[in-house]
């Protein structure tokens, strides 16, 4: 069972876990949900629950149809900026929604008397203001936003009811990871859309915020297996999960212009303070030895590769959004020669 499923991790984690021979379920929001059409299309085989993460009765009863063996928490108010605008919100989802789920899990444990292994995506923003480089699992938390605030919330429930029931409830403190899925809010689909955009002339400029943050960026279709191997172990633990090399928004920039030929992208990037954190991540870089260890995980795709892919996937899709547009523009003018 997956809740965020129709995200950039919930649709690699679910096409992971049908290939592996799984019988999925995903819990989508509310009625006539845009996203429902998407699942149907894309994930033919995800079986489709309804459920919201604040409604614990509700989820209840999404448990109780599934029957799950293990449960993938992904759904979360996961834009950062986001969470400055509607702290409250993101405290509820992100935050209270991970409660609801744990309750829910023990709740379904009570009733079928048998274990329910649960996964929670924690974040690296729960680090924040970095205590230490590289982090790792015992590093200090001291997250710098709301949503930071949320999935340290999150984090720390998981702990305490994996100690205090001794449930299978294990937490992946996953750090930035991307994919041409990721979201065009987020800075590095940003960057990656507005290059293939000025490559075909249909975009000149791309405004951005801080150039020198430092982040640890990896590819979504290899962490979400990091998920999945928790949930396989004997014990329940907290494993970082992350690349290990740390790059700035400036060397995105460099990887991604690269791609379409051009050197020096001055001229087609400007920084606008509207989109400066209040309180800045200055540095996030992981340590994932103890997912070496003890998971047999590691990164399989580079940062290169991953910025390669992600302005590659959206060169494609806009030259096929113009071509489809001209089709449609050819189709309005035969239809109005006709009349």
């Amino acid at each position: 069972m997956i809740t965020g499923i129709t995200g950039q991790d919930g649709s690699y984690l679910a096409e992971l876990l049908l290939a592996k021979g799984y019988e999925v379920f995903g819990l989508l929001r509310g009625q006539n949900n845009p996203k429902a059409a998407w699942l149907e299309r894309e994930l033919p085989d995800v079986r489709v629950l309804t459920g919201d993460l604040l409604d614990l009765p509700g989820l209840i009863r999404a448990f109780a149809r599934a029957d799950p063996d293990e449960v993938y928490n992904l759904g979360a108010i996961s834009f950062v900026a986001y969470s400055w605008e509607n702290a409250r919100m993101v405290a509820d989802v992100t935050g209270g929604g991970v409660l609801n789920m744990l309750e829910a899990v023990r709740l379904q444990q009570e009733r079928s008397g048998r274990q329910v292994r649960f996964y929670q995506a924690s974040s690296s923003e729960m680090f924040g203001k970095a205590q230490a480089v590289p982090q790792n699992e015992t590093t200090l938390l001291w997250p710098r936003s709301p949503y930071g605030v949320a999935k340290v919330f999150g984090h720390h429930m998981t702990v305490n009811y994996r100690e205090t029931y001794g449930m299978h409830a294990s937490s992946g403190i996953l750090f930035n990871h991307e994919s041409p899925r990721r979201g065009p809010e987020f800075v590095t689909r940003k960057i990656s859309r507005a290059v293939a955009r000025i490559a075909l002339g249909t975009e000149h400029e791309l405004v951005l915020g801080n150039l020198d943050a430092r982040r640890d960026w990896g590819f979504a279709g290899d962490y979400v297996k990091a998920m999945h191997l928790m949930l396989q172990q004997d014990s329940p633990d907290d494993y970082v999960i992350a690349s290990g090399e740390a790059h700035s928004v400036r060397e995105f920039l460099d990887a991604a212009f690269a791609y379409i030929g051009v050197d020096d992208w001055s001229p087609y990037v400007r920084t606008s303070a509207r989109f400066v954190r209040p309180a800045e991540v200055d540095l996030l870089v992981g340590d994932w030895s103890k997912a070496k260890y003890v998971l047999g995980w590691k990164p399989e795709v580079g940062f290169e590769e991953l910025v390669a892919m992600m302005v590659e996937a959206d060169l494609d899709a806009e030259v096929r959004a113009e071509g489809a547009a001209a089709d449609m523009r050819r189709g309005v003018v035969a239809y109005s020669s006709v009349r």
